[in-house]
């Protein structure tokens, strides 16, 4: 039971959320648009948690060997630092979810309403997210995450691959208008990386990890949270305007307070480890927003 329960803790199932948010995004905007799929909806989801499991595991051995994961870090205990879990049956591990990620994603392009052209585009882009989710903190020398680079990876894969590419794999073509909730969602999971950083400043400074918060700093590191929080709800307001049918559309105005809460909650948080519960608050929040967005999205057409 100790094993599995040690397996549990490393998938860190409390991120989940926020990638399914971004793919039920997707979802909502296919069936707002009339492109639906219920096959695709289930593998997009089954195929997003493989890789955010893959991508945690991947961070989990990653940071081990690089050294981020120290006496110093604030955030729950990695399996492989603290020898919970061998080297090598995380490698195991690592392999088994870049194989299991790699056959869901051929499942889900099997359902997908694509040709062989956007077969091909979308089997490339697959790859690309798994090589993304493993080297974020793996298989360089400095890998991408250490050099401040993780924020933009996770805007393009949580927002404009997740959403605009999921919305395809329904529809075949692509709105460009959709772009803003796909924003909004990009917005959203760097967010969440963000608040990871902050918490990290410490660890990540010492083992040479140069985070946008290490970067700029813990004062603007919160500005840039500010802004990411609430860029996002404007860029959804301006989807609404430029996409309205029903009041019922600005449905996710009542998930604001739970941003704002975040905001001041990073804000006022005096250590790391006050910070940390954020994570979690912002990626249950960011569901939360999706599901709202998308109701409103299904009333107005049936209205």
């Amino acid at each position: 039971m100790s094993r599995i329960r040690n397996w549990i803790v490393a998938f860190r199932l409390r991120t989940l959320p926020l990638s399914l948010s971004c793919i039920g995004m997707g979802g909502f905007l296919a069936y707002f648009r009339g492109f639906f799929k219920l096959e695709i909806l289930v593998f997009s989801f089954l195929t997003t948690i493989a890789l955010q499991i893959l991508s945690n595991l991947a961070n989990d051995f990653g940071d081990s060997v690089f050294g981020a994961d120290n006496i110093h870090r604030e955030g729950p205990a990695r399996m492989v630092q603290t020898g919970n879990i061998q080297d090598r049956q995380m490698k195991n591990m690592i392999i088994f979810f870049v194989i299991l990620s790699f056959v869901l994603g051929l499942l889900l392009l099997y359902f997908s309403t694509l040709n062989k052209t956007g077969f091909v585009i979308f089997l490339v882009l697959g790859v690309l997210a798994i090589i993304a989710a493993v080297n974020y903190t793996i298989g360089m020398k400095k890998p991408y995450g250490y050099k401040g680079f993780g924020d933009v990876s996770v805007f393009i894969f949580f927002g404009l691959v997740a959403v605009l590419g999921s919305y395809f794999l329904y529809s075949g073509r692509l709105d460009w208008k959709l772009i803003l909730p796909a924003m909004t969602c990009g917005f959203f999971a760097t967010a969440v990386l963000n608040i990871n950083n902050m918490r990290d400043i410490e660890s990540d400074s010492l083992a040479g990890k140069y985070s946008i918060p290490v970067r700029i700093g813990m004062k603007n590191a919160l500005a840039y949270h500010g802004i990411m929080l609430f860029g996002g709800f404007l860029l959804s307001v301006v989807f609404v305007f430029l996409n309205y049918k029903s009041p019922f559309q600005f449905l996710f105005l009542f998930s604001l307070p739970l941003f704002v809460k975040n905001f001041f909650g990073v804000k006022n948080s005096a250590t790391s480890k006050q910070m940390d519960p954020y994570l979690k608050q912002l990626a249950i929040s960011t569901l939360i927003f999706v599901i709202l967005f998308g109701t409103g999205l299904i009333v107005s057409i049936k209205l």
